[in-house]
C-alpha cells in the first residue's frame, strides 16, 4: 500500500483523468470544446475561482523529495520525462544542487515552472483534480505565466519546458554582456513601504530616473547606458514593488529617495542573478518572439503552432494584467513580458474587484505568491463571508485541506456570496 504524509489521506480516484505525459492530459474533446462545457455548465454552483502559479526566487534544494516519497509512481516517471525532454538532468540539481547552481537562471527558471506542472500533474492523476472543471482563470507572477500557459491549454508542457529553458539562457547572457560591457553588479530589489506611501515613493523614483513612464515601458529608458538603467520591474502588492538593473545605480537610487524624498523603504536583496523585467533583456525579448513564431516541438504536432488559442480557461498577461485576447497579442505580451513592468497587483485586483473571484489555488515551491494575493484580496485561508479563500499546495500534506476547502466551497453561488457580503 502507498505510504502517504502523515495527514494526508488516501487519494480520490472518483473522475480520474488519465494521462500517459506530463505534457498534456489527454481529453476526447477539443480545447474548444471544453471552453464550450466549462461556460455552459452552471456558474451559479460555485464561485469564480483562479489557478496561480510563482515566480523566480521560490528554488529550493530538495524540493521535489517530498513528491517523489508521496508519490513515487507518478512523480518519478514525471521527473524522468522533464530531464528527457531538458537533455540534462534538472533533477540532480534540484536534489542536490549546491544551491548556487540552482539559483543560477539558466536552472532556476525552469525547475520552478517543471515542479509547478509536476505538482498539477499529480493532482490531476493522483485526486482526480479537473483545472478545465474546477477553474475558471489562470495566471502567473512573472515565471509563473509558464506554467500558467500550460495550465491554461494555450501551450504544451514541452514546448514550454523549452521556450523557458532558452529564455533563461538568453537572460543569463544578458546579464554577462552587461557586465563584460559595463562592469558592475546586477540584480533585483524589492522596496516595502506603507500603503500610503506608494504612490509618491513611485513619483519620486521616476523623478530620480528621468522619465514619467511607469516601468520598463519608459522610451526614454532605451537610450540610457545600460549601468544606468534601472526600472520598476514589479509591481506586486499595494505595498511593494521590486526594482531591476544595476546595484550600484539602485542604491543610489534608495540614498535620493531618502534624503530628498523624505521615503524609507525597507529594501530586501532578490535571489536573483539578472536584472529581469528591464531594458536589459531585450535580446531575451527577441529570442522569445522567433521562437513563439516557430512550431510545436510535441510529436505529431509538429506542423502546429506553438501556441494554440484558446485555451481550456482564460489566462491573465502579467503585460496588461488583463486575459490574453487573441494568439497574436498572447505571442506579443508573452515575449515583451522579459522587458516589461509584472503588473501582479493590477491583475489580482481585476480579477478580486471586476470578475469577482473568489477561490484563488497556488500550485507549486514556496509561498511567495500565496502571500501576495492573500494580501490584496484580503483572505487568510477559508473566509465564509466571502465564500472563498486563497490556499496554496507546495507540500503534499496540504493537498487534503485545500481540495476539502474547494469541496467544501463548491455550491456557493455568486448571489449568495453578495447575499452574506
Amino acid at each position: 500500500m502507498k505510504r502517504l504524509p502523515t495527514g494526508l489521506s488516501r487519494p480520490r480516484r472518483k473522475g480520474l483523468i488519465p494521462s500517459n505525459s506530463c505534457c498534456q492530459s489527454q481529453h476526447n474533446i477539443s480545447p474548444g470544446s471544453l471552453r464550450q462545457i466549462r461556460h455552459a455548465s452552471s456558474r451559479k454552483s460555485r464561485p469564480r475561482t483562479a489557478l496561480f502559479f510563482p515566480g523566480q526566487g521560490v528554488q529550493k534544494v530538495g524540493m521535489l523529495t517530498p513528491w517523489l516519497e508521496a508519490f513515487p509512481t507518478t512523480a518519478k516517471p514525471l521527473i524522468e520525462e522533464i530531464d528527457h525532454l531538458l537533455g540534462y538532468k534538472l533533477s540532480t540539481i534540484i536534489e542536490e544542487g549546491p544551491n548556487s547552481t540552482l539559483t543560477a537562471t539558466a536552472n532556476a527558471q525552469p525547475a520552478i515552472m517543471a515542479s509547478s506542472i509536476l505538482i498539477l500533474r499529480i493532482l490531476e492523476k493522483e485526486f482526480g483534480f479537473r483545472p478545465a472543471e474546477r477553474v475558471d482563470v489562470t495566471l502567473g507572477h512573472s515565471l509563473g505565466e509558464f506554467a500558467a500557459l500550460v495550465a491554461g491549454g494555450f501551450v504544451s508542457f514541452e514546448d514550454s519546458l523549452y521556450l523557458v529553458r532558452k529564455r533563461a539562457e538568453s537572460m543569463a547572457e544578458c546579464s554577462r554582456r552587461a557586465c563584460a560591457e559595463h562592469g558592475g553588479e546586477y540584480g533585483m530589489v524589492a522596496l516595502v513601504t506603507e500603503t500610503d506611501h506608494m504612490a509618491p515613493l513611485v513619483e519620486s523614483i521616476h523623478e530620480f530616473l528621468g522619465h514619467n513612464s511607469a516601468g520598463s515601458k519608459s522610451e526614454s529608458a532605451q537610450d540610457v547606458p545600460a549601468i544606468q538603467q534601472v526600472l520598476i520591474a514589479n509591481e506586486n502588492s499595494k505595498n511593494q514593488i521590486v526594482l531591476s538593473g544595476n546595484i550600484e545605480r539602485i542604491q543610489m537610487l534608495l540614498t535620493h529617495v531618502r534624503q530628498f524624498g523624505g521615503h524609507d523603504p525597507r529594501a530586501v536583496r532578490l535571489k536573483s542573478d539578472s536584472p529581469f523585467h528591464s531594458p536589459l533583456m531585450r535580446p531575451a525579448a527577441e529570442v522569445m518572439q522567433r521562437m513563439l513564431e516557430g512550431k510545436s516541438r510535441v510529436k505529431g504536432r509538429e506542423n502546429e503552432d506553438i501556441v494554440s488559442f484558446p485555451g481550456v480557461m482564460e489566462c491573465v498577461s502579467n503585460v496588461s494584467a488583463r486575459p490574453f485576447e487573441s494568439k497574436e497579442q498572447l505571442k506579443e505580451l508573452w515575449a515583451r513580458q522579459c522587458v516589461e513592468t509584472v503588473r501582479w497587483w493590477d491583475s489580482i485586483k481585476y480579477l478580486d474587484q471586476e470578475e469577482k473571484v473568489r477561490r484563488w489555488i497556488g500550485v507549486g515551491p514556496g509561498k511567495v505568491g500565496r502571500n501576495l494575493v492573500g494580501k490584496e484580496v484580503g483572505m487568510r485561508g477559508k473566509d465564509t463571508v466571502k465564500g472563498g479563500g486563497v490556499w496554496g499546495i507546495s507540500d503534499p500534506k496540504e493537498i487534503e485541506e485545500v481540495l476539502r476547502a474547494l469541496d467544501e466551497t463548491e455550491t456557493w453561488s455568486d448571489e449568495e456570496i453578495e447575499e452574506l457580503g
